[in-house]
């Protein structure tokens, strides 16, 4: 997974950024609220379709994502809240990409774009609440190849070259297509549980009669 190898690639100077944060006195709800912040206004500047400008932005705010969880470790700092915020936040700066692109593409006439760009903000919703709801009930929901990390990359890549219309038709159909691999995995995993208790109470009331 794409989130993985970045992780190791980047930890190190990833590292050192949140360690110069650190000294600077910043903490890590701070950087989070900073890179919202400034994927919001990348949104702004998509509505008026200043692409490439918004995606040398969107690789800066998207850094800040990075960041933010290092700093907490690092500091000491990391908190319930703080995740919390970061959840939240994520996916309003998420919104706002596609909230951009997707009134750009509606005043240029180009209505099918526009309805990709909207169903990308559906389909990432859905990865990331499938993943918040799974979790919920104790199962574990990684699988999937379009998590967080992959989205932006892909953002940040047809944002620099112009291929955002190819782009939002990749997002869309590939953020649907792991939630629903998200829910499939949630129901199998349950199923396999609730088969494997029926299957223990079975051999109880078996073991109940045969004494």
């Amino acid at each position: 997974m794409l989130e993985r190898w970045a992780r190791r690639v980047s930890a190190g100077l990833v590292m050192a950024i949140a360690a110069v944060l650190g000294r600077l006195g910043l903490n890590a709800n701070t950087v989070t609220v900073l890179g919202c912040a400034i994927q919001v206004a990348v949104g702004v500047l998509l509505a008026y379709g200043y692409q490439q400008l918004g995606g040398v932005l969107l690789a800066l705010g998207a850094g800040c994502d990075a960041i933010d969880g290092t700093l907490a470790r690092t500091m000491g700092g990391a908190t319930a809240f703080g995740a919390f915020l970061d959840s939240v936040l994520d996916r309003v700066s998420e919104a706002a990409l596609f909230l951009g692109l997707g009134w750009w593409y509606m005043t240029q006439g180009e209505y099918v774009v526009a309805m990709m760009a909207s169903l990308a903000i559906v389909g990432s919703i859905l990865v990331s609440y499938a993943r918040a709801k799974s979790e919920a009930i104790g199962v574990e929901c990684k699988v999937g190849f379009f998590t967080r990390v992959e989205r932006m990359v892909l953002m940040v890549v047809v944002l620099l070259f112009g291929w955002t219309p190819i782009g939002m038709w990749i997002m869309a159909i590939g953020t649907l297509l792991t939630a629903a691999h998200r829910i499939l995995h949630v129901y199998l995993h349950t199923r396999r549980e609730a088969l494997a208790a029926a299957k223990e109470r079975r051999a109880v009331l078996g073991s109940q009669h045969g004494s």
